[in-house]
C-alpha cells in the first residue's frame, strides 16, 4: 500500500468523480493507495478540510500556514497547539518560507515559520516545511530553532543533495513529488538515487504537479503510484520495495493511529 503524504483534498475539482470525495478516495484506492495526508494552508478552509479527514478513516491532516498565505487570520502559537490536539491533526504545517513568490521584506514568513516549530514543539507533533528558494534561511531556521527535537519532513522537496543531506541531519525526512518524474529534474532525481530509503517519502501535492504521464493535467492521489514506480525503477529497486518502506516511513513519523 502507498501513502500520498501531502495533499489537498478540499481544492480537487470532484466532478470527474462524481461529485464526492469518496470518488477520489476510490480511484486511489485502484491505485493501490489507502491513506492520504490532507494538508492545511490557511485558517479559513481549515474547518471544511478538517471535515473530510473526520468523515473518512483513511485521511488525515494537518493545521498550519502555508508561508505565501497572508490577509487571513493569524494564529498564535497557542492556537495552533489547541488546534493540534484534534486526534485527526498528525502534523503542523505546511510552513516554511518561500522566497520566489514573495518580495520585499519577508520577516513576517520567518517569524511565521518560528511560531510553526514553536507550535510543534510544544504539540509534540511533527512539522511540514514548504521551502522553495530559500535553501540557507530554511536550514537556519531549523537549526537555530531546534526543529530537530519533533522532525517532520521536507515536503515537495527540489533542494540539491547538499540541502537534503543537511535536512536529514536535523531528523527530516525528504518527500518526493511527481517533479522528480519530470525531463528537467535531474538534480532531483540524483537525490531520489541517493537518499537512504528509511527517510524517503511520496507525496502528490495534489491538484498540482502531476507526474508524468499525467504532467499538465490536475493531479490527484491516485497519481502517486507514478512516482514511486519511478523512483523504483531509478534506484533499481521493486515497486513493493518503495511502497512498503514509505508507507512504513510514514506510520513512524506521524503516527496516525488508523495505521498503528
Amino acid at each position: 500500500m502507498l501513502i500520498d503524504s501531502h495533499c489537498h483534498l478540499d481544492m480537487l475539482d470532484l466532478a470527474p468523480f462524481g461529485g464526492t470525495i469518496g470518488g477520489v478516495l476510490d480511484a486511489a484506492a485502484g491505485n493501490d493507495v489507502g491513506h492520504f495526508l490532507c494538508v492545511s494552508i490557511n485558517m479559513e478552509d481549515y474547518p471544511a478540510m478538517l471535515k473530510i479527514a473526520e468523515a473518512h478513516d483513511n485521511v488525515t491532516a494537518s493545521v498550519g500556514l502555508h508561508p505565501n498565505e497572508r490577509g487571513g487570520h493569524e494564529p498564535d502559537i497557542d492556537e495552533l497547539v489547541e488546534l493540534a490536539r484534534h486526534p485527526k491533526i498528525v502534523a503542523i504545517g505546511e510552513t516554511g518560507l518561500d522566497y520566489f513568490r514573495s518580495e520585499g521584506d519577508l520577516d513576517w514568513q520567518r517569524d511565521r515559520f518560528r511560531r510553526h516549530i514553536a507550535a510543534a514543539q510544544q504539540a509534540g507533533k511533527p512539522i511540514i516545511i514548504h521551502s522553495r528558494d530559500a535553501k540557507q534561511d530554511t536550514l537556519a531556521i531549523m537549526a537555530e530553532q531546534g526543529a530537530a527535537e519533533v522532525g517532520g519532513v521536507m515536503h515537495c522537496f527540489t533542494g540539491d543533495w547538499e540541502m537534503a543531506q543537511q535536512a536529514m541531519e536535523l531528523n527530516f525526512h525528504i518527500s518526493f513529488s511527481g517533479i522528480v518524474t519530470f525531463k528537467s529534474a535531474s538534480e532531483l532525481q540524483e537525490v531520489a538515487e541517493k537518499m537512504p530509503l528509511e527517510r524517503m517519502l511520496v507525496e502528490t501535492d495534489c491538484p498540482y504537479l502531476a507526474p508524468v504521464p499525467h504532467r499538465g493535467k490536475p493531479n490527484q492521489p491516485a497519481f502517486v503510484r507514478h512516482t514511486a514506480e519511478f523512483i523504483a525503477e531509478l534506484r533499481g529497486e521493486s515497486y513493493d520495495t518503495i511502497s512498503t518502506v514509505t508507507t512504513e516511513n510514514f506510520r513512524k513519523l506521524f503516527r496516525p493511529a488508523i495505521l498503528m
